[in-house]
């Protein structure tokens, strides 16, 4: 091994997540918000990287670097993890890999659709053909599986995009679909499952998320079907509650404060208990549709955005409707946010900053991302926060936008 990166992973081992970092998809605790981060009044392109190939899975920071996943070549074949630099946009690294497993996917989607997701010491990669990967954060391979070799027939003809999580030590991911559906819980160091757990027979495009009992408690990894969730023990596997109830394959859950607010019928807020039983359900509001995009808990609210870019809100207490207010153009990604303003990006590249603390609601901020027009290019990830930034990335750019004035 190099001498500068065997003395870089040490120094690196030990490093815990920043208060800035953007690990995963919808970043810490995959809530799609982040205290203190200081969201552009202003909204300005600082710097733009180019991008091979296609992908919509979301960048991901740690630290002063950004990781992207991308996929290229005739049949989106090869598989690319990029590192940036947070402060420029340079290429520290990059590195391919060869698909193993399927590459079939629907047009509006490619094989780099899942959100990479980091510890902070490491960065694991997925992509749609099930080929799996993990990285130091200088590019050193740490190690790699074709998941398709283990499990041949897990796969559904429009792509797979759920995103994994990392809790403690254990990689949680989601392999669900129509034939050989399961979830893994990988060994973060050896790529090794720990456990394996058979899981409906339905496309699933949702992401597992982590919640707690409370502030000292382990993670529990909270899985979402079309049957329902499921609450299991990150480093067994073993179960630990169950909702039953039915839930979208596409818009996730969002946890916060203990509370899990879950795309089914409507948006349900249920509390799970420590004995087993199932969970208590608070309240239920059919009026709040996320259709396919995850909503976001803000400042003692719920907001979701339909694909039409209607935003509804509702106390997270009550359920009760509060405002609704559309924005310009139709939205596959998430929106994410901090403070009082949200941050969400249409299909067609209009990056949008809500002010919700208004009554009503009001978008404060727009920049319009430019985006290819031969083939049409559209943003249909999900923006990622860190410090005062917002990073998005299209199949072409990853940009950086900043405060206009700084």
């Amino acid at each position: 091994m190099n001498t500068r990166l065997f003395l870089s992973i040490i120094a690196t081992a030990s490093l815990p997540l920043e208060a800035a970092d953007w690990p995963q998809f919808r970043g810490p605790d995959s809530s799609g918000t982040v205290a203190g981060a200081q969201i552009p009044a202003k909204p300005k392109i600082d710097w733009t990287a180019p991008l091979p190939g296609r992908g919509l899975a979301s960048p991901i920071v740690v630290g002063d670097r950004v990781f992207v996943t991308c996929s290229s070549g005739p049949s989106q074949e090869r598989l690319h993890v990029i590192c940036f630099s947070a402060n420029d946009g340079s290429r520290i690294w990059e590195r391919q890999l060869q698909a193993t497993g399927r590459t079939m996917a629907h047009p509006k989607t490619s094989v780099a659709a899942c959100t990479p997701c980091s510890d902070g010491r490491s960065v694991f990669a997925i992509w749609s053909t099930n080929d799996m990967a993990a990285f130091d954060l200088d590019g050193g391979l740490l190690w790699v599986r074709g998941l398709t070799a283990d499990y041949p027939n897990a796969s559904n003809s429009l792509g797979m995009a759920s995103s994994p999580i990392v809790i403690g030590g254990t990689v949680v991911t989601m392999i669900e679909n129509d034939s050989e559906s399961y979830t893994l819980g990988i060994d973060a160091k050896t790529g090794r499952n720990l456990w394996k757990l058979d899981r409906p027979k339905s496309a699933n495009w949702t992401s597992p998320v982590p919640w707690k009992t409370d502030a000292s408690s382990p993670a529990v990894a909270v899985l979402q079907s079309s049957k329902g969730l499921l609450g299991v023990n990150a480093e067994t596997g073993s179960t630990l509650w169950e909702y039953k109830d039915g839930a979208s394959t596409m818009s996730s859950s969002v946890v916060s404060g203990g509370v899990i607010y879950a795309p089914s019928n409507g948006i349900t807020a249920i509390v799970p208990k420590a004995n087993g039983e199932e969970p208590e359900q608070l309240w239920r509001s059919r009026q709040i549709n996320p259709s396919t995009i995850s909503p976001v808990v803000l400042g003692g609210m719920i907001f979701s955005i339909n694909g039409a870019g209607v935003i509804a809100t509702a106390d997270i207490k009550t359920g009760d409707n509060k405002w609704k207010l559309r924005l310009t153009g139709s939205f596959s990604g998430s929106p994410v946010g901090s403070g009082n303003h949200l941050v969400a990006v249409n299909e067609n590249g209009l990056l949008q900053i809500v002010d919700t603390a208004v009554e009503g609601g009001a978008v404060k901020g727009t920049v319009q991302l430019p985006l290819k027009k031969e083939p049409e290019e559209l943003v249909l990830s999900t923006p990622a926060l860190s410090g005062g930034k917002i990073f998005v990335r299209a199949d072409s750019a990853l940009w950086r936008i900043g405060n206009d004035g700084e």
